[in-house]
């Protein structure tokens, strides 16, 4: 059993009036997160919202039909709540009956769950996000050591739970979670007309991480326009399969200014929509995937540690250019990811003398560990 980062933040919030809510892509671990959590409790109340019945029971109740629905349970966990209409609703009533009860509540997208729990049950929540497994938290199971053994591996076939306990399986497993399960939120959102075009926008995403991002060269690839390649690519966020970095820009003329990279939480998920498992030394995309790999496990590591810091790429119009800025509290961290640490890189002359106090980095295999724990 591999102990996440956020399971002891969640005791602690127990019994403070709150309703506990876990956001994650599905298959991240969220239901056993929870299952570990409870163990100990007894008289347990179960609601998977992916069963239509379950469903119905929390669906346009009175507060009266809730309670009595909760009785005298001590825990109450409802589990892919983004499935019922007007969750929000019914968790702001549960909320204010101020039972004495923990609720406990799971959601695989924040689609639904942004536009109908956030509004409604504002104050009456403590949210947390649920990612693939870090490397820290891999690490914390096995040894830095261990895991260093395993980086290859790790950035080939990605880190969720599946795949990291039953590695002589991971292509199927993979193939099985990006087909099955990565969509399956999204396609049942009335937003998406056509399914198929968001499979073509995946891939071509896969195969750009580490560069700009084009929504003009999206939407001609794919004969879309280009509000729906956006309206796409921002339910993707919503539902953790990517997220977003967009281009720093403060003090020079000859920054890009509205420039965005693309990248996935998951290099497995990535190499399987791509359908490319090759060893490295095999690959073209080796820099891109080490890039993706330690930019995803440093928003994971931000989370987790309530590090507000802000994330972003930086490039000027003759690409000059830096993997990764960090803000944070006014000062500026810059990051180059070189797989191959033999390769010299400096900071850009011009980047060095407008932004004199930024702390620069190269992040190799040799030095990876104090990036990402």
């Amino acid at each position: 059993m591999i102990s996440r980062f956020i399971e002891n933040n969640i005791k602690e919030d127990f019994n403070k009036g709150k309703i506990i809510i876990v956001l994650g892509a599905r298959q991240v671990g969220k239901t056993t997160l929870f299952d570990t959590i409870i163990n100990n409790y007894d008289n347990v109340l179960k609601l998977n919202c992916d069963d239509y019945d379950d469903r119905l029971d929390l669906e346009n109740k009175t507060s009266t039909e809730l309670k009595n629905l909760i009785g005298n349970h001590k825990i109450v966990v409802i589990d892919e709540a983004q499935r019922v209409s007007n969750i929000g609703l019914t968790l702001k009533i549960i909320a204010d009956l101020k039972l004495d009860t923990q609720v406990l509540v799971t959601g695989s997208s924040s689609l639904e769950l942004s536009s109908k729990i956030n509004e409604p049950a504002t104050g009456r929540m403590f949210e947390y996000k649920l990612f693939p497994l870090s490397l820290s938290e891999l690490a914390n199971n096995t040894s830095q050591r261990e895991e260093t053994r395993l980086l290859e591996q790790r950035m080939i076939y990605g880190l969720y739970p599946e795949i990291v306990t039953s590695p002589s399986d991971n292509k199927r497993l993979l193939s099985s979670l990006a087909n099955n399960y990565l969509y399956k939120d999204l396609l049942s959102y009335q937003g998406i007309k056509k399914p198929e075009i968001l499979h073509k926008l995946v891939r071509a995403l896969a195969l750009q991480i580490g560069s700009e991002v084009s929504y003009n060269e999206l939407s001609n690839l794919l004969g879309i326009d280009k509000e729906t390649v956006e309206s796409y690519i921002n339910l993707l966020e919503k539902c953790f399969v990517v997220f977003k970095l967009t281009s720093y820009s403060r003090n020079m003329r000859n920054e890009i200014k509205k420039g965005k990279k693309i990248y996935f939480y998951d290099n497995g998920i990535r190499n399987a929509l791509i359908s490319n498992f090759a060893p490295l030394e095999m690959r073209q995309d080796t820099g891109a995937l080490w890039e993706n790999f330690m930019i995803s496990e440093r928003m994971k590591r931000n989370t987790y540690l309530n590090d507000y810091s802000q994330l972003f790429f930086w490039r000027t119009q003759q690409q000059q250019e830096i993997d990764l800025i960090e803000e944070k509290d006014g000062q500026l961290f810059a990051y180059e990811f070189k797989w191959n640490s033999k390769k010299k890189y400096k900071l850009p002359s011009s980047f060095e003398s407008n932004y004199s106090n930024t702390e620069f980095n190269v992040i190799s295999r040799e030095n990876f560990w104090e990036f990402v724990l």
